[in-house]
């Protein structure tokens, strides 16, 4: 009955949440684009897209479930150990503890939007975070404030440092034995090289952690519970005086103006503003222009804000939702260059997949420009195709409530888009591909063939690691072999990270992963959700094989197929490649080659090159980290394309043989923090190299 009425809430609020455009003018000349849900109006400065970010068990699902519960979208708090959280919805997530997919929910916080995205913080699943990062604006980033900056802390955030997406740090846990703010904000400076800016100070540390006093309006937060009940909702929030705590009051003082200089080194407009009114005396600057200076850093990723709470203790989570609407990015706040290609016309990103047992297919797609509405057709630029999309949900982790339409800035589910995957551009027709080409100031060219022109009308991709381990699948009888493939080609296109490849020696199906975890994840899912009892075998790791010397070689075709005579001779020099390393061979083409060379031949050269790097010479593995030259290419003009990439392919194997051939093995660095107690027993038989002091 309880799990009932918590379903039927669930239902309610996301009803509520049906949108429809309204316009509406504010000054001569200026126009405005707002949502409306149910009596609530959005306009597009009031959305928020985020994700929450972290290393694994440093409580980004505990965050989510906290804001979700403070939002009023939840009656009940959910605890990752119990297994109730909303965005920990699979079995496998609840019996281990661990997110494994990306969970996105909407709902309202104030006067706001917000469309959050939950990670996972397992290296294996760190596709997920990948492709989520590409489409939000602004993030989250969770600590353990007893351990700082983490290994795949570091990962993420270079993620979003690629995608150039603004961040906010919360620091969690400060209710933890060990947990230092002080540290926490120094492993944040020195090894993620950041400028942080403390927002907040706790009130205590450690098992006396209760509240937190904020910088930027000098008011203290104390939490208190009432009746028995500490979910957090109840909290004392005054102006801090002297007269309360004075060794406080000073140190909050202090911060205050340590944040001021550094916000005003970073923006020249708040340095004129302080060294003009404001240089006598830093009391007297109103925390809303502190505020202003303050976002507007944060969104030239100039400084990162930070805050500290606990969210298993329901502190600290209120005032971080009031950052994430204060200091991260609108849609409209984002500048993106394809955008004045399209105008008002439709343009999204198709970021997951998703597979539904009677829906089919779920495609989340961020919009970019434009608007979408059900049973609307739209073309895949990536795959030169037209789908029609039968319906438009908006996600609340597993649920969805369908919705009759939504504009540019959101994000939402589709059904009936069966082609679509990760990473795919989605627009409204192909003549709007076109026409975005021409405004561009290209040609679209064909519709099968994808030119250079179509390309640069693709919206930036997801980049997709390689396998590290591998290991054949089995399904217990060859009858079920065609259920196992489909199911398998199912979790392919939910996961971009997986991949399966047949064995040409033994026919056997290989699956390959980012990791023991992952493909234990993979073989439980096909078992659960596909009814299909598989056998695995003995994990193997994904080595790679690279050369170690220049080596040269010449190959010759010579075939005639009825009245047609293919000839192709094809001289190739291989040669290790110093510096970054590459997955794929960088091709490069002798000057005469080039002035003679046609360039529809290029792509069966190429073709040719990295076929043959797909199985190196010694143990079958693929090569990487290699440099290729085209020396020569002699063609009759009646060989076809497949010809000249069998030949280029032949003499890149016979080049390879001739190098000196090195097997390469993945490589890690490995963190291990402890306290101060266990550090004798740690180093008792170790043999220290370095140490380092933060």
């Amino acid at each position: 009955m309880h799990f009932w009425k918590k379903k039927m809430r669930v239902i309610r609020n996301l009803i509520q949440q049906s949108c429809s455009q309204r316009n509406y003018s504010s000054l001569p000349g200026t126009s405005f684009k707002f949502y409306h849900s149910k009596g609530n109006v959005f306009a597009l400065c009031r959305i928020r897209n985020i994700g929450i970010m972290a290393h694994i068990d440093a409580g980004k699902t505990t965050t989510t479930e906290r804001m979700l519960y403070y939002s009023g979208y939840i009656r009940t708090l959910g605890d990752v150990d119990d297994g109730d959280t909303v965005t920990d919805f699979m079995v496998q997530e609840r019996e281990r503890g661990i997110t494994i997919q990306s969970a996105a929910v909407t709902f309202d916080w104030k006067d706001y939007r917000i469309n959050l995205v939950d990670t996972p913080g397992h290296v294996d699943f760190t596709v997920e975070v990948e492709r989520c990062l590409r489409v939000l604006d602004g993030a989250v980033a969770v600590f353990d404030a007893s351990a700082g900056v983490e290994a795949q802390t570091l990962t993420v955030w270079r993620q979003a440092d690629k995608h150039q997406i603004p961040r906010i740090c919360f620091l969690n846990k400060m209710d933890k034995n060990g947990a230092s703010f002080t540290y926490a904000v120094e492993s944040i400076k020195q090894k993620l090289k950041t400028k942080p800016l403390l927002l907040q100070l706790p009130i205590g540390e450690a098992k006396n952690f209760r509240g937190l006093v904020d910088v930027v309006t000098k008011e203290r937060i104390v939490w208190k519970s009432t009746s028995g009940l500490d979910d957090g909702k109840i909290f004392e929030q005054k102006p801090l005086l002297e007269a309360d705590d004075p060794s406080l009051f000073q140190e909050v003082q202090d911060a205050r103006n340590t944040l001021i200089e550094q916000v005003a080194d970073l923006d020249d407009e708040f340095a004129e503003l302080v060294l003009g009114e404001y240089s006598e005396n830093f009391d007297l600057l109103p925390a809303d222009k502190l505020q202003s200076a303050i976002r507007r850093v944060t969104l030239a990723q100039k400084a990162v804000p930070v805050l500290c709470g606990s969210a298993l203790k329901n502190k600290g989570v209120q005032p971080l939702l009031d950052a994430i609407t204060a200091y991260l990015p609108a849609p409209n706040e984002r500048s993106y260059e394809f955008l004045k290609w399209y105008n008002d016309d439709l343009c999204a990103l198709a970021f997951k997949v998703l597979h539904d047992k009677c829906r089919g297919p779920l495609v989340f797609i961020r919009i970019y420009s434009g608007s979408v509405k059900p049973q609307s057709a739209v073309y895949n630029i990536n795959r030169s195709c037209t789908e029609r999309m039968s319906r438009l949900l908006l996600p609340f982790a597993d649920q969805q409530i369908e919705i009759p339409s939504l504009m540019a800035g959101n994000i939402a589910l589709t059904v009936g888009l069966k082609q679509s995957a990760t990473g795919d551009t989605i627009v409204s027709s192909k003549a709007s591909a076109v026409a975005a080409a021409c405004r561009a100031g290209r040609d679209a060219g064909g519709e099968r063939r994808r030119t250079s022109e179509v390309e640069s009308l693709l919206l930036a991709g997801v980049e997709i690691p390689e396998p590290v381990f591998f290991c054949t699948i089995e399904p217990p009888s060859m009858a079920k072999q065609q259920d196992l493939d489909n199911a398998l080609n199912c979790l392919q296109r939910e996961d971009p990270s997986l991949k399966v490849k047949l064995d040409p020696d033994t026919g056997q199906t290989i699956l390959c992963g980012m990791g023991e975890l992952h493909i234990e994840i993979i073989h439980d899912r096909i078992k659960r959700e596909y009814g299909i009892e598989t056998y695995l075998g003995p994990l193997q790791i994904a080595y790679r094989e690279t050369i170690l010397n220049a080596a040269q070689a010449t190959d010759t075709l010579d075939k005639t197929v009825g009245d047609k005579r293919h000839f192709v001779t094809a001289e190739l020099e291989v040669r290790p490649r110093s510096g970054e390393r590459v997955t794929t061979p960088v091709i490069e083409y002798a000057e005469n080659v080039i002035e003679l060379l046609p360039k529809e031949l290029q792509g069966a050269i190429e073709n040719g090159i990295a076929n043959s790097c797909i199985q190196g010479p010694l143990l079958g593995f693929p090569v990487q980290d290699i440099e290729v030259t085209v020396q020569s290419l002699t063609v009759h003009p009646d060989t076809s394309h497949t010809m000249i990439s069998a030949c280029v392919s032949r003499c890149m194997q016979k080049a390879l043989k001739k190098a000196s051939i090195q097997i390469l093995e993945p490589l890690m660095n490995l963190e291990i923090t402890v306290s101060e107690d266990h550090l004798s027993a740690v180093f008792r038989k170790s043999r220290v190299v370095k140490i380092t002091e933060l």
